[in-house]
């Protein structure tokens, strides 16, 4: 199947193939036709499963062809549990929307920052995606409006009851018209997501997407124990002492992704970087020159690595630890293919070391700490 089959507009179809999207995954084929034909949706599917282009895309779409509303009077509200995945969210949007004939002005909000940059940059926004508790900031400021909301979507709908936002999302809704399309994206379906999915969705299609399994056994696990601030001088050891030549790197940022680039390039190891805010040119130059191995290494964002695949890839480097475990498994996932063994690579620091044991535990494996004090570093 291929995206051309499931009702997309051809400059969209063009935006996914520039993306590096070449078929649709599972949740993409279920959910984009009815998200198109108006249907509320509810979808179960778990980080890496290509959820949030499954309704980013179609989304685009509807928002395209809504008329014209006052200004910050947005037309479709996205709410996710965390601010790291508001900014990835909407790197997706911004990804397939900056270069379509019509343009679509999305923004992330979130709290841990300052609202009044937030509060100027509404203007002329359509698709909003926000943390809870800020949107109900800005509502409270008076900063942006939501009677002319015409599409809701939930995504990680699980999570943000785990994280006690039930009563500012409860609030939320009850600013929203009641005439909507609302879509709702959960991992789990526990009793209070049934709940907020029988309140909210009338008569839904239910699209689920069950967890594929990923091979572990064939790709070496190493980690590494690090302070924060050695990170980037381990990470060049590593590439030189090993002489890696096809090295894969994510960071969770795309500010860390630049300045990772920066360092490595700075000395002597030849790196590009991509991401969202790259142009298409240097984004498929990029991906190109790391697959033909004229390029050394490549520095990634999960949302941007979907176009990555390549039968034998000798290394990934966890340069920092994903939000999920699964999205762990899914990065690790990179190499290790086609039976062709891989060597994955964590650096930890102190404050992550936590949460890589949750990531072991989901993983069912066991990966032993290394300790780096005793290498030297200097001039790296």
């Amino acid at each position: 199947m291929s995206f051309s089959t499931l009702g997309l507009t051809a400059a969209l179809q063009k935006a996914v193939s520039d993306a590096g999207f070449t078929e649709p995954y599972p949740i993409q084929q279920m959910a984009i036709p009815p998200i198109l034909a108006g249907k509320d949706v509810l979808g179960v599917a778990q980080t890496g499963s290509g959820k949030t282009a499954s309704y980013a895309l179609p989304v685009i779409q509807l928002v395209q062809r809504m008329p014209e509303t006052r200004n910050r009077h947005i037309k479709a509200l996205v709410l996710v549990p965390t601010r790291e995945l508001a900014v990835q969210v909407e790197e997706v949007f911004f990804q397939f929307s900056k270069s379509l004939p019509q343009k679509v002005k999305s923004m992330p909000v979130f709290g841990g920052v300052s609202i009044n940059p937030q509060m100027m940059k509404l203007n002329g926004v359509e698709i909003l995606v926000a943390t809870p508790g800020r949107l109900l900031d800005l509502l409270d400021h008076k900063a942006l409006h939501l009677s002319d909301v015409k599409l809701l979507v939930l995504d990680e709908a699980d999570k943000m009851l785990n994280l006690g936002f039930k009563e500012e999302m409860t609030r939320i809704f009850g600013m929203l018209p009641y005439i909507r399309q609302n879509l709702l994206f959960s991992a789990t379906l526990g009793k209070e997501v049934n709940t907020i999915t029988e309140m909210l969705l009338r008569d839904p299609v239910k699209v689920e997407v069950q967890e594929a399994v990923q091979n572990l056994d064939i790709i070496q696990q190493i980690a590494y124990s690090v302070e924060d601030s050695r990170k980037g001088p381990l990470l060049r050891y590593l590439i030189k002492e090993q002489n890696m030549q096809q090295v894969l790197v994510f960071t969770s940022s795309i500010h860390r992704a630049e300045a990772v680039v920066q360092k490595l390039v700075a000395n002597k190891i030849d790196a590009e970087s991509i991401h969202s805010k790259r142009s298409q040119g240097a984004r498929t130059d990029a991906l190109q020159d790391f697959k033909s191995g004229r390029l050394r290494v490549l520095v990634a964002t999960d949302i941007m690595s979907r176009g990555i695949d390549i039968p034998f890839l000798p290394f990934v480097i966890n340069y920092e630890l994903p939000r999920s475990p699964k999205d762990y498994i899914h990065r690790i996932g990179r190499t290790g293919r086609a039976e062709n063994p891989g060597e994955a690579i964590a650096l930890v620091s102190k404050e992550e070391e936590h949460h890589f044991g949750v990531i072991q535990k989901k993983m069912k494996r066991k990966v032993v700490l290394k300790p780096t004090t005793e290498i030297d570093l200097k001039g790296y």
